[in-house]
């Protein structure tokens, strides 16, 4: 489990707030607050929601690694089908590697740190443990492909906002596929509140697909008729692909992900509008 108690002390500090203060905010007694806090009470998804509403921050702030080590945030695409590296510290890097090639329960915190060349001291210092790594790692693929979600569906109307949603969906697992692939294999190895906070997210990808489908149907674009169940199908389609694709090059990536739109385009009836 993240160290999250740190995370709620740091943030209550500089949001102004007292110990009293936040936990009357959240219903809890002092003595309560002060044990989570400390390290001492775990925190349910509820009640991490109820600090983050208290403090007005986003729950992730709450799941950062360390206050003094936040995961590291890239800008968001501008052009979401551009893939620049991302700007990975060593640890996250190796963890990458490691997590790819061993999994979850085969990696150690010394095969991460000699791929790093540092050493396990040094990763402890801001990293205390695997979980605290996969999180990282979890959080930073699914902040880069929300933002270029957006992006592709900025804007447009709805038939081309769900093609290119698609196709971001397919490009980021083709295109980050070492870190796509640890969020689609090590998901289950997530600990508590993280899994539940991840799923749900993953479910707001799916949720806003089918919100789109359904106001393409509306216009009649699409067929009439529930389309969840196609939704669900294309959202698991992409999300598998970093399962049985080996690395390929860019432009076979890019024709994967335009072949993967059109079926989807296929799948909720929009054949004939193509």
């Amino acid at each position: 489990m993240t160290d999250s108690g740190a995370a709620v002390r740091e943030l209550r500090k500089q949001s102004g707030v007292t110990l009293r203060g936040l936990a009357a905010g959240i219903g809890v007694s002092v003595g309560t607050m002060s044990a989570i806090e400390n390290g001492k009470v775990g925190l349910t998804v509820d009640r991490l929601r109820d600090i983050a509403r208290c403090l007005d921050v986003p729950v992730s702030r709450l799941l950062e690694p360390r206050p003094e080590a936040p995961p590291p945030k890239d800008p968001e695409p501008t052009d979401w089908r551009e893939f620049p590296p991302l700007t990975l510290d060593p640890v996250l890097q190796s963890a990458i590697e490691v997590f790819e090639e061993l999994g979850y329960h085969g990696a150690t915190m010394r095969l991460i740190a000699a791929g790093a060349d540092i050493s396990v001291a040094g990763i402890y210092h801001h990293y205390p443990s695997k979980q605290h790594l996969l999180v990282a790692l979890v959080n930073l693929a699914h902040s880069d492909l929300v933002g270029r979600l957006d992006a592709a569906a900025a804007g447009a109307e709805p038939v081309t906002a769900f093609a290119n949603m698609v196709e971001a969906l397919t490009l980021f697992h083709v295109e980050r596929r070492p870190l796509a692939l640890v969020l689609a294999t090590e998901l289950r190895r997530l600990e508590e509140p993280n899994r539940s906070l991840l799923k749900a997210s993953m479910a707001q990808i799916e949720q806003r697909l089918l919100d789109t489908a359904r106001k393409a149907a509306e216009q009649g674009a699409f067929r009439d008729g529930d389309l969840s169940t196609a939704t669900r199908a294309i959202v698991t389609m992409c999300l598998a692909v970093p399962t049985w694709l080996d690395d390929v090059d860019r432009a076979e990536g890019r024709r994967l992900a335009r072949e993967y739109a059109g079926l989807a385009l296929d799948m909720v009836g929009a054949a004939a509008q193509r």
